[in-house]
């Protein structure tokens, strides 16, 4: 486990040239955020992190500390952008949980400005996972925490071009507009989220009981404990189902809910014969977030690091217009190809229980040609009782069978979805995973699948330190051919990235 969490990987700034008929190349750098800049000039954690709480020298004097925990009541988020990647315009950012993302340059990795979310929509903290549709806009959700004496989860949408207006520099951020906004169900105990559905008509919202508490953020640095011990997860309570119709930008009126349960990511949702139907991938509690503590990092962390409950695909189904008139404890779901139910309730909620389709899957990708759109294929890393990825898969949810590509000692990222251009089938196209080995002989390699038989087509080993990653995003277009980038001969160790986006 020290191959894999046990330290940091060293920067490979001039890229390398991997082991592969073909051209593929691997470059890595440390985003130079405001946080990392902090903490090397200090050769400390001088900045505040979800799960690592910074303090002052000791050495400062009494009004420097008393102004650090001042500053920590009402914090200032990093902008150590390290989940994601999101393509803007012609921008590229990488992306975190914070009001804050950081512009890169995806050739050469370079940092470029800060963007504070809040200078255009009042959000303290955003998710990373945006979804796009066919023009290129935008569309993301983040919470405003006690504004104006609300908290709300606000939708806001980033256009894909910014309108002519002659001024320099206005890009498409700074013409963001809020979508909708819907009101949390608690002050001061809003809940955590890192995804959302999206489909043609609506946008798919779930509230569920793993909360922040806002007042014990507040008090943390001077108490001493991390803001991610804020956190809590809340058995007792519902999840609720917030359906939100784009054409209206505002709620259905309906009532939906479902049982406890916490879902970093959505999968896909469509509309079906007056239903909107949805695929998450749920936990019965908030355990694996406990998993990643840095206490819990050690070289015992695979064998004694166990979920408590193992993430399962859902599908769950909601119907857009209700029968006023149906009995109490009918199900108004109708639909052949699901299970799922939608039970009237006598105050006119509607209990929603789930579909289970599969278990033990996480980091979900599909065709994004089909997000929002009835489809067939996810495409995943198994994940069983333990955190920690080991074979990549594709799942059949019309047959529900799988195929899975797995090798000894691999730990395989979030595999990527590369259409074949101009592809017919769902299918046709490659999946790429970057594989991080705990075998000291084996390099680390990008790993190229046939999307429809998940053969492997090739690999390409790469003889750096490469990070275990979480998501990542591929970008076609001229920007990122290689062809303009090819090395000469005597540069045949450097060279610039194979095609997928810098991957945090």
């Amino acid at each position: 486990m020290d191959i894999l969490f046990g330290r940091n990987k060293k920067e490979q700034l001039e890229p390398v040239r991997a082991r592969v008929t073909g051209e593929v190349y691997y470059r890595s750098k440390y985003l130079r955020s405001d946080t990392y800049n902090a903490n090397i000039e200090a050769n400390r954690i001088v900045v505040s992190e979800f799960g690592t709480m910074a303090y002052p020298d000791p050495c400062k004097n009494i009004f420097s500390k008393a102004f650090s925990y001042l500053s920590h009541t009402i914090p200032d988020f990093t902008d150590n952008c390290l989940i994601n990647i999101m393509k803007c315009g012609e921008d590229c950012y990488a992306t975190t949980e914070t009001n804050y993302i950081r512009r890169i340059n995806p050739l050469t990795l370079e940092t470029l400005e800060k963007v504070d979310y809040r200078k255009y929509v009042a959000v303290n903290v955003a998710t990373s996972h945006p979804h796009y549709d066919a023009t290129g806009n935008v569309l993301n959700i983040g919470t405003s925490i006690v504004d104006k004496g609300k908290t709300k989860y606000v939708i806001f949408k980033i256009p894909a071009t910014a309108p002519e207006d002659g001024k320099k520099g206005r890009g498409p951020l700074k013409h963001t507009e809020v979508f909708c906004s819907i009101a949390s169900r608690s002050l001061l105990s809003p809940s955590y989220y890192h995804s959302f559905g999206v489909t043609e008509n609506y946008v798919v919202f779930l509230e569920q009981p793993f909360r922040m508490d806002i007042l014990k953020m507040a008090t943390a640095y001077i108490r001493g404990v991390s803001w991610a011990s804020c956190l809590a997860f809340h058995g007792e309570d519902k999840t609720y189902i917030h359906v939100i119709d784009q054409r209206t930008r505002k709620p259905v009126l309906s009532k939906f809910y479902t049982d406890p349960m916490v879902v970093f990511h959505h999968v896909n949702a469509y509309e079906e014969d007056g239903c909107l139907v949805f695929d998450v991938i749920a936990y019965e509690d908030s355990s694996l977030y406990q998993l990643f503590y840095l206490a819990h990092l050690n070289e015992d962390f695979e064998e004694n690091s166990r979920l408590t409950s193992v993430p399962t695909l859902k599908r769950f189904a909601v119907p857009l217009h209700v029968d006023k008139d149906a009995d109490v404890g009918s199900n108004l779901i109708k639909l052949a190809s699901t299970t799922a139910r939608a039970l009237k309730e006598k105050d006119d909620q509607i209990y929603c229980q789930p579909e289970l389709l599969c278990k033990g899957l996480e980091l979900p990708r599909i065709n994004y040609a089909y997000n929002g759109k009835p489809y067939r294929y996810v495409f995943a890393a198994e994940v069983q009782w333990s955190p920690i990825p080991t074979k990549v898969i594709k799942y059949d949810l019309l047959t529900k069978s799988s195929l899975s590509w797995g090798e000894a000692h691999c730990w395989p990222a979030e595999p990527l979805f590369v259409p074949t251009p101009g592809a017919r089938d769902e299918d046709d196209g490659i999946i790429l995973s970057a594989i991080v080995s705990t075998d000291p002989q084996k390099l680390p390699f990008l790993l190229v699948l046939d999307a429809k038989t998940f053969t492997e087509l090739a690999r390409a080993s790469v003889d750096v330190d490469m990070h275990l990653d979480l998501h990542g995003l591929f970008i076609p277009g001229t920007a990122w051919d290689v062809k303009k980038q090819t090395p000469s001969q005597e540069e045949q160790g450097r060279a610039v990235d194979h095609g997928v986006a810098p991957r945090t």
